[in-house]
């Protein structure tokens, strides 16, 4: 069989004969690949001139939307892409990781669009005042790139690799190139032709190179962004690229780090903690078999425990079946294929030169259900080495494969160091039931890792665990790790756009961004702005309310009603040395009294209140003050019909800006309500 090629919106197989990929289990051809005669200045134009105008037009919200369709489309059609992943040599739980933590990043990140407009732009920050009278501001808006994404990925997770990436650049407005490794691509191969076959994609938002992809960065330019997923070496290249250089491209790098999972001086024998680490680091060392960039390779651990953890590792790696991820039994199946097995073999030669193998053996293990000599196979490694301040090739060797090393440590402040000594990872984990401990280990060793773990009995059984990238917080790591940022939630859709400053009058500002900046002019209307469907109010609108002249029977009845009997509200004895000249009406009362004032009682399109944000008390309100509303219309937000029986909605965000007789601000908040559309269908 010979892979295609996802090119210009059509399906082509490379020229020539191509590389033969084979199966991880049973060493069998199962494909070849090539991606001679592509031409990848064209795919490149192709994406910038055809998928990026098409995604551009769409809203934060409707790309959100077609990610979540996506997702929605690709669990439907799973089962079909565990079946092409036992050929890469993956077990049913490593395949999981794979395939359903990818689609779980597409649903993430459909659900992400909540934190965004309904706009083909976003706003970062708060708007900045820029002169005296507030007449001049500046703010940052946010719109996406008009390049190309270009993926470069590894080897070891070929649907994940692709979809964690996509869904941000995707949710972004940016179309994408997914240059997968080729050893694995006929796993990538079979989703993107799932993902084609949807149509749910708009034309030029994804094309695939199952081959090589040599040259590809001889044709970016500025717009673009590049990220790789791989070795360091080779990260290194490619960041250097001449083109790179000269047309100041993004550049995300996430290379393979010397992790290191940690045990606490009090996770003696016998403790929970102790159980943890063990488990924890036994799944690290064999899920993927090993070939994982966040798999634990260093096990660190005070130095009275290390025999105790030797014989309780040992132990359980002993209990772990390696062989056909398809025969009942099974833990641990192939590396990817029969050159990862040279390389990993290299490298525990090289290991071995400075430190013990205290379990497994590269030529003597079993293999259920499948030939040894025929598919990638390996048996875990376990090395000791005694002394890792002398001995350092293991803080600079890496096997990518089921092979670990335990080390002693001290103190804190020496499990510290061995873990730095990695020169940048992209995650580091800790099992211990002492918070301070945790602390000092935390702050110590945050500088050189991306993610830091800490687990303990309160947690482990929820936790993700050590290995897991979660898509709402950052992957990547400083140093050896390539020092870049992946997912991360709403900073990671940040990478693939252009932040820029803008500034001018509130009110073109407003205009420019349609979201209202205070000191903005108002737009008033003769209809109370709650009788006003969704798409009838406009950005600015605003009501003046009626005012209300605050009293302490106000102050009191508040009081009895809310049960806040704070001195400074109710005692006018208590407040030397405060900042109140005298009784202060509650901050809650103030707002309170505010909906009063702006809310039209009557039924109408407004559904319901939907929650309140950024509130402030700025200036005390004290009996005899007169207190009035500016109700505007800040932000309009549509929400999705879940069903055809729901009602068509979206969310109103509201500037309630209330001030007194002297025309100044006493508290400023916004809220939210759920507001029908006056079409429903």
């Amino acid at each position: 069989m010979k892979l295609q090629n996802y090119a210009l919106g059509k399906w082509v197989a490379g020229d020539g004969d191509g590389q033969s990929l084979y199966n991880a289990i049973t060493g069998e051809e199962v494909a070849t690949a090539s991606s001679k005669g592509l031409d990848f200045a064209e795919m490149m134009n192709y994406a910038r001139k055809t998928g990026g105008p098409a995604l551009r037009k769409m809203t934060f919200q409707e790309r959100g939307l077609m990610l979540k369709k996506l997702a929605m489309h690709l669990s439907s059609q799973k089962e079909q892409f565990y079946k092409v992943s036992w050929a890469t040599g993956a077990t049913r739980a490593d395949s999981w990781i794979d395939i359903e933590g990818g689609i779980g990043n597409l649903f993430t990140y459909a659900s992400l669009r909540r934190q965004f407009p309904d706009e083909t732009f976003c706003l970062d920050g708060d708007a900045a005042k820029l002169s005296k009278n507030g007449t001049f501001i500046g703010h940052h808006i946010c719109v996406p790139k008009e390049g190309v994404a270009i993926h470069i990925n590894a080897f070891n997770f070929p649907v994940w690799g692709m979809l964690e990436k996509i869904a941000v650049n995707l949710l972004a407005g940016v179309p994408a190139i997914v240059k997968p490794a080729t050893i694995t691509s006929f796993l990538t191969e079979a989703v993107v032709k799932e993902i084609d076959k949807s149509g749910i994609l708009p034309a030029g938002a994804l094309q695939l190179i199952c081959g090589s992809a040599n040259g590809i960065l001889d044709h970016v330019i500025s717009q673009d962004i590049v990220t790789f997923t791989g070795s360091a070496s080779t990260g290194k290249l490619l960041k250097s690229h001449p083109r790179l250089l000269e047309e100041a491209v993004s550049f995300n790098m996430e290379a393979d780090s010397l992790n290191c999972c940690v045990l606490g001086k009090d996770a003696v024998p016998g403790t929970a903690e102790f159980d943890i680490f063990i488990k924890e680091v036994q799944r690290e060392i064999t899920v993927k078999a090993g070939q994982k960039c966040t798999a634990v390779r260093r096990i660190i651990v005070p130095e009275n425990l290390v025999e105790d953890v030797q014989i309780a590792l040992g132990k359980r790696l002993a209990q772990t079946v390696i062989g056909d991820p398809q025969v009942e039994g099974v833990r641990m199946g192939a590396l990817a294929g029969k050159a990862q097995l040279k390389e990993v073999a290299e490298k525990v030669m090289q290991l071995a030169k400075t430190q013990e193998i205290v379990f497994g053996d590269m030529e003597k293990f079993e293999v259920t259900g499948a030939d040894k000599n025929k598919g990638a196979f390996i048996s875990p490694i376990l090395f000791l080495n005694k002394d890792p301040f002398k001995y350092q090739d293991v803080h600079n060797i890496e096997a990518f494969g089921p092979i670990s090393t335990i080390m002693p440590y001290n103190t804190v402040a020496e499990a510290v160091e061995l873990a730095k000594m990695g020169k940048g990872s992209l995650v580091c984990s800790i099992v211990t039931g002492d918070d301070k401990i945790a602390k000092e280990f935390v702050i110590g060793a945050a500088c050189m890792h991306g993610r830091v773990l800490v687990l303990n009995a309160d947690c482990a059984k929820e936790s993700t665990g050590h290995g897991s990238p979660m898509p709402m917080l950052t992957h990547g790591g400083p140093g050896r790790a390539g020092g870049g940022e992946e997912m991360g939630g709403k900073r990671g859709v940040f990478h693939y756009l252009q932040r820029t400053a803008i500034q001018g009058s509130p009110t073109t500002l407003s205009n420019i961004t349609n979201n209202y900046q205070y000191g903005g002019k108002y737009i008033e209307k003769d209809i109370h702005p709650f009788k006003r469907y969704f798409e009838e109010l406009e950005v600015g609108e605003t009501l003046i309310t009626a005012k209300h002249t605050v009293s302490e029977a106000d102050i009191v009845n508040f009081a009895n009603v809310s049960g806040d009997n704070f001195y400074a509200h109710m005692d006018a004895t208590s407040l030397d040395g405060t900042i109140f000249t005298g009784r202060v009406a509650h901050g809650y009362f103030v707002l309170s009294k505010a909906a009063g004032l702006f809310v039209d009682a009557k039924k109408g399109p407004v559904l319901l209140n939907y929650g309140l944000e950024d509130c402030r008390f700025v200036k005390p309100v004290y009996p005899g003050t007169t207190i009035g509303v500016r109700f505007t219309c800040k932000e309009k937000i549509v929400q999705e019909k879940k069903t055809p029986e729901d009602i068509a909605k979206g969310i109103v965000k509201w500037l309630v800006d209330i001030y007194d007789e002297t025309g100044e601000t006493v508290a400023i908040a916004t809220i939210l309500t759920m507001v029908k559309k006056k079409n429903q269908e």
